[in-house]
């Protein structure tokens, strides 16, 4: 009996993650107000009663698409931003991890890039929650920093939600870009954390 419901819940996660494999490629080229469950499920080859079994709507949908886009990046966020060496090299390693993930994960870095100012408020809010969590993390992390020597929360707060900020722009810029534009955007996106970490430098002067 157990083999059997193993079986069967391994096929519930496949088709589940078929549905949202399907619906990322779908939104290559429009929005998810504009989805509609029966394109998802055409896509998958399943009826659309089965959506239901997985998603209430293609707004619960939208805002699995975000924990799997943004669930597991919370380690690279704090890799980029809070890392060893000199500030030149930290600039180049945090930059660098913003473009590999472009390059790998495209598709979701497009829909987060999108759907942040979306029209499906529980993906909007999915995905404020998830940066918020990036920004607390951070503020946390530069917190421990001795540099920080003398910063208030708020602050550390504030100089966290300009990095997380930053890192979501260069992505989006970078998709927006061909191949030819990018070394541009990276070479001005460096330049960017460089006025930051400058700014940072005589914040309490």
């Amino acid at each position: 009996m157990s083999h059997t419901l193993g079986i069967r819940q391994a096929q519930k996660q496949k088709t589940r993650q078929a549905l949202m494999d399907s619906a990322l490629q779908l939104l290559e080229h429009q929005s998810l107000s504009s989805l509609g469950l029966r394109e998802v499920t055409r896509a998958v080859g399943v009826a659309p009663a089965a959506f239901y079994r997985h998603f209430t709507d293609t707004a619960d949908l939208g805002v699995a698409l975000v924990e799997q886009a943004l669930g597991s990046l919370h380690d690279t966020i704090r890799a980029a931003i809070v890392t060893t060496g000199a500030s030149e090299e930290r600039i180049h390693r945090a930059v660098a991890l913003i473009a590999a993930q472009v390059r790998t994960h495209p598709a979701h870095v497009r829909f987060i890039a999108r759907e942040r100012h979306g029209g499906v408020a529980p993906v909007r809010e999915a995905i404020g929650v998830q940066l918020r969590r990036f920004a607390d993390e951070v503020a946390e992390a530069l917190g421990a920093d001795p540099q920080s020597t003398g910063w208030t929360s708020a602050d550390l707060r504030m100089l966290a939600g300009v990095y997380v900020d930053h890192m979501v722009m260069t992505a989006s810029a970078l998709l927006e870009g061909d191949e030819s534009d990018e070394e541009s955007i990276l070479t001005t996106a460096r330049a960017q954390l460089r006025l930051v970490t400058l700014g940072r430098r005589h914040w309490l002067d």
